[in-house]
């Protein structure tokens, strides 16, 4: 914006230049001019009489009378340039007053004019819409109030379905028996429509089946029958399928629904997203640009939010006429899994201490999961630690629980397949979710593994969300440089693919089984994984991830895990020293 009042200043200043130098510039000259040639004339004219006498050419009464009129004529021409002179000279006060009021014209109309028909938007620099091409020409005042109407005017949730493709069914990957207990779910919920557990529950797996539609419907009956005890969670849940539903657009009854989200939690990060999300859609994007600039700043990295507002909060920028850089991002807080202090505490352990701290490790996963949902990378930790600590039972209705949830992921079922049958499991128990525990409701998937990837992005049919979010796309290793330890290498017991295990790792598998040890390396790996690639991590963390993927035959994992940390310890050649020569004992450096 900068550039453009720069050349708004330059016009402005040029035309009263212009002005300035037609009104301070002498008038009349030109009359003033043929005065003074006639004058001239008329001089010249007696000087030659005077020589005509001398020289006898005419008599002196002749030239007395042809002087008498020739100065005649001089003084009338005098009287004329005189007269000429005083009317083309006006008062020097009056030609500044006119002066100061061209300028005042130029300048207070120009900024009038913008205002009105320009972009100064209310608490910012500037404003306007960056995009003539596809915004008409108006004033903004008119702008608005239209963008304010058409909004208020907007089609309701139903009229938005009606427009949409009906639900085509479950995917195909839904097993049979699971679909026959969701028609069992829903049959006891249409008998029995007061029931809470019941209702939360056919919500979450008609989400998870992509009926959005029937989805949202049950959520609102979980909202009605708490009443006075619904909580920003339930009216946000309930928004979000309400966009999920219409495909990306934020209805009325949506937009409702998170305006209570906010009054009873008003520092709601899913419920502002949809806000700004909500006027971004609707033409205010001086309105939606300040939600999403604080949501970005006051946010850390793992928000599922983020992604989605940074990548687009420039374009929302130019829309509301501020220039902005988003800042950069602010790091998540570290995960719960097992610290260097915990893996190094396990060398003094004794089995049954080291079966205590694996029972935790799980317990916190399975309580994470079961409160915040996670990836299937997670899911199949889980089961692949209960099946190490011999708890195959649960990790059997873990395993079908999980197949629920990821039922339109086949891609996430084959990965917790394989991880289910590699720890030795025969077959998933068939999830029932009308047995599941009151206190513990069936984990759901993260925002970034439902259907639409994060809050606001639609489904992959969504042809018609005219809003300017897209998905957040997966990020790199982040983090900042480590602190520089002692070094990492591959000492110890060796791994179930040889690999001589560095002495922390072979204190926590020491007395397992190859198999056990095997589920424990594997369930490290993931949790190692999944911190380095959020949080960044000192290099003796980057080492282990190595030597239990080198260990589990994953070498194709490792080098690609040591090219991420390379780039992660760039700026910091003492971390990758101490890690490169675990690297090269693997085999996995260049």
């Amino acid at each position: 914006m900068l550039g453009f009042w720069i050349i708004t200043a330059s016009a402005a200043l040029a035309t009263i230049a212009i002005l300035g130098r037609a009104l301070l510039s002498e008038s009349g000259r030109a009359p003033d001019d043929a005065a003074a040639f006639d004058m001239q004339v008329y001089r010249d004219q007696l000087t030659e009489l005077d020589r005509d006498v001398a020289r006898g050419v005419i008599d002196a009464a002749e030239a007395e009378r042809a002087r008498v009129e020739t100065s005649r004529r001089l003084l009338e021409a005098d009287r004329k340039a005189r007269a000429a002179s005083a009317a083309a000279s006006p008062p020097p006060g009056l030609t500044r007053a006119a002066l100061v009021l061209s300028a005042l014209v130029v300048l207070g109309g120009s900024l009038g004019l913008y205002a009105k028909l320009g972009g100064l938007l209310p608490g910012t620099n500037a404003g306007g819409f960056a995009l003539p091409e596809v915004m008409p020409d108006l004033p903004l005042a008119t702008r608005k109030a239209d963008a304010d109407s058409a909004r208020a005017a907007r089609p309701g949730q139903a009229e938005m379905e009606a427009d949409l493709p009906h639900w085509a069914g479950p995917p195909p990957e839904a097993s049979a028996e699971y679909l026959e207990t969701i028609d069992r779910l829903r049959a006891a919920m249409a008998e029995r429509p007061n029931e809470l557990k019941g209702q939360k529950l056919l919500a979450q797996h008609e989400a998870a089946l992509g009926n959005f539609a029937a989805a949202h419907r049950a959520m609102a009956r979980v909202i009605a029958i708490k009443g006075e005890d619904a909580g920003a969670d339930d009216f946000t849940q309930y928004a979000d399928l309400l966009v999920l539903a219409a495909h990306g657009r934020v209805s009325p009854e949506a937009e409702a629904a998170i305006r209570q989200a906010l009054k009873i939690d008003p520092a709601d990060g899913i419920a502002r997203y949809y806000l700004g999300l909500m006027y971004a859609q609707n033409d205010r994007p001086d309105l939606a640009f300040p939600i999403w600039r604080d949501l970005l700043e006051g946010s850390d990295a793992g928000g599922p939010w983020v992604e989605p507002v940074r990548g687009q909060i420039g374009t929302l920028a130019a829309l509301a006429g501020a220039d902005y850089t988003p800042p950069a991002p602010r790091q998540a807080p570290a995960r719960s899994g097992p610290t260097l202090e915990d893996i190094e505490a396990a060398k003094d352990m004794t089995d049954a201490e080291r079966g205590a701290m694996m029972a935790d490790m799980t317990a916190r996963l399975m309580e994470r999961l079961a409160t915040r949902g996670g990836t299937p990378q997670e899911w199949a930790q889980l089961i692949g630690a209960l099946a190490v600590l011999g708890d195959t039972e649960r990790a059997r209705g873990i395993w079908g629980e999980a197949q629920a949830v990821f039922a339109r992921r086949p891609d996430a079922v084959a990965l917790i397949d394989k991880a289910a049958q590699d720890a030795g499991l025969a077959a998933p128990l068939a999830f029932d979710p009308q047995e599941a525990q009151a206190n513990a409701p069936a984990p759901t998937p993260s925002p970034g593994d439902r259907p639409g990837d994060g809050p606001g992005d639609r489904p992959e049919d969504n042809s018609d969300n005219s809003s300017p979010v897209s998905p957040a796309p997966d990020g790199a290793i982040p983090g900042t440089a480590p602190e520089a330890s002692s070094a990492a290498g591959p000492e110890g017991l060796p791994g179930p693919g040889g690999v001589m295990l560095s002495e922390p790792l072979a204190a926590m598998t020491a007395g397992l089984s190859g198999d056990e040890r095997m589920m424990l390396l594997d369930s490290l790996a993931s949790q190692f994984d999944d911190e380095l690639a959020t949080d960044g991590g000192p290099p003796e963390k980057w080492a282990m991830l190595l030597e239990a993927l080198s260990a589990l035959g994953e070498t194709r994992k490792a080098r690609v895990i040591w090219g991420e940390a390379q780039k992660y310890f760039a700026n910091d050649p003492e971390g990758l020293a101490i890690l490169r020569p675990t690297a090269e004992a693997l085999g996995v450096a260049e």
